[in-house]
């Protein structure tokens, strides 16, 4: 068993009330490495009495750090910036070896985003107002209190500090459930946290499953907020586990994101960068585009396109700087993409390019073959699942009222793109989805602009000044 991933140095400890807590004694989780199916360490595994001790330790603290200074929260999570920039290699590589994305994926994307979350909170702290006089009364805006945070394994450092930044610009105080399939570089974040001066108990972390320590912090009568990106199905468990105790609930869950596009966009570009889209980190993105929704009469242009820019993924050792697609995550995670593209040609879906098994001359490790359907009707299921994998559905579309109604025609609403050359074309489509967020034309992507879903795709918002005000409670002061 190789023992020298960053962050396994602590992988039978718990970060909790300023100190590494030895759990070696407790039950023990594999963490495997997708592209070898080999086991890269072991964690400790949390319960419920782990989850008090974490909980206390946040509870006392918060007494002290909700009533910092701006000036002293801004001072700490530039020092979390900064180490994370200076430790950027390190949670590339354990990323890579956690979770399977390619190296160069994880430090052109997974690290860097994850650093602009700390980075777009300190902008935010610079500027926001806690105290607002009104005529007659104040606005204050105070820390909510204790807050859970759920993290998943697809975007391992990206979630956590979209989460933890900014609770602690708002003056929370946390408790951090990161995925146990890709505990590494949570564990890196808990090395970074402790060595920028985080004072004890602002910040705790512990590993677990969701049904032991995610249920257990859910219900906890002193955590006053859940913050939880996962499946649709772990984001109802959550709020469930959360009522008895009338505490805040923010969701972000899954998606089924629609990319449409207009007559007049620019098919020869749009159609390659849409398929990029939809398979960026191998597919394992909430808000990825796998529905694109263009003209029935362009169909075989664009399917000419996408199966063109899908051939040219490399795809391969996560470790290989030239490997543009390493495998999916996790072994469960790869039986459900196969079942999923096995279910599309059992239901007449026309397969472009693609399909079941691993790509060509890849023969152990969790890979997937970058895959494309067409002429793919809103009744299937892989129109209307979350498949979380590669795979890309092409739905054809008579005129912008049917363009539309493919759109919103899923459970979700978290994330859709619009293509058009005509951009208030563009704009009087997207104002039509009913999506939490909208791409037009690919524009570049901001850690400010709020994320987060309609429907089942979950509820409250995150990044950037939206993120802060999850954290933070309003009060009404009369006669100021």
């Amino acid at each position: 068993m190789v023992t020298d991933v960053p962050g396994s140095a602590h992988a039978t400890s718990f970060h909790i009330d300023g100190r590494w807590v030895d759990r070696s004694t407790a039950p023990r989780c594999a963490v495997v490495n997708p592209a070898s199916e080999s086991a890269i360490g072991a964690i400790a595994m949390g319960d419920t009495a782990d989850v008090d001790l974490a909980v206390a330790a946040a509870r006392r603290a918060f007494v002290s750090f909700s009533e910092t200074s701006v000036a002293d929260r801004i001072a700490l999570l530039q020092r979390i910036a900064d180490l994370l920039e200076e430790r950027a290699e390190r949670f590339a590589q354990a990323i890579s070896a956690e979770m399977g994305s390619a190296i160069a994926f994880a430090r052109a994307s997974q690290v860097p985003a994850g650093i602009a979350h700390v980075r777009a909170q300190i902008e935010v702290l610079g500027s926001y107002r806690f105290l607002r006089e009104e005529a007659g009364f104040a606005i204050a805006r105070e820390p909510i209190g204790v807050a859970a945070l759920i993290t998943p394994w697809n975007w391992p450092l990206y979630q956590i500090t979209a989460k933890v930044a900014p609770a602690l610009a708002a003056g929370c105080t946390v408790v951090l459930k990161p995925s146990e399939l890709s505990p590494f570089s949570a564990l890196l974040f808990a090395e970074v946290m402790a060595d920028a001066g985080t004072p004890p108990g602002v910040f705790n972390l512990m590993n677990g499953t969701g049904e032991v320590v995610g249920a257990a912090l859910s219900s906890h009568p002193d955590v006053d907020m859940v913050s939880i990106t996962g499946s649709t199905r772990a984001g109802i468990l959550v709020a469930q586990g959360a009522a008895p105790t009338i505490k805040r609930v923010v969701q972000e869950l899954g998606g089924k994101s629609p990319n449409v596009f207009l007559d007049d966009a620019d098919f020869d570009t749009a159609v390659g960068k849409g398929v990029l889209s939809a398979m960026r980190n191998v597919g394992q993105s909430c808000s990825a585009p796998t529905r694109m929704i263009v003209p029935a009469t362009r169909l075989a242009q664009v399917e000419a396109l996408a199966r063109a820019a899908a051939d040219a993924i490399v795809v391969g050792d996560p470790a290989d700087p030239a490997t543009a697609m390493g495998p999916i995550a996790n072994r469960a995670q790869h039986d459900r993409v196969q079942a999923m593209i096995a279910a599309g040609m059992a239901e007449g879906a026309r397969l472009v390019c693609g399909g079941p098994g691993r790509p060509n001359g890849l023969n152990r490790g969790y890979f997937v073959r970058p895959t494309i359907f067409s002429d793919v009707s809103p009744r299937m299921r892989i129109a209307q699942e979350e498949i979380f994998g590669p795979v890309l559905c092409i739905q054809p579309y008579d005129d912008i009222e049917d363009a539309v109604r493919i759109a919103n025609d899923t459970v979700y609403g978290l994330g859709a793109h619009v293509q058009s050359a005509d951009h208030d074309r563009a704009r009087a489509v997207a104002r039509r989805i009913r999506a939490g967020q909208v791409h037009i034309n690919y524009p570049p992507w901001t850690a400010h602009a709020p994320f987060g879903g309609y429907r089942q795709s979950g509820n409250g918002r995150e990044y950037g000044v939206h993120g802060l005000d999850e954290f933070l409670e309003t009060k009404a002061m009369l006669g100021y």
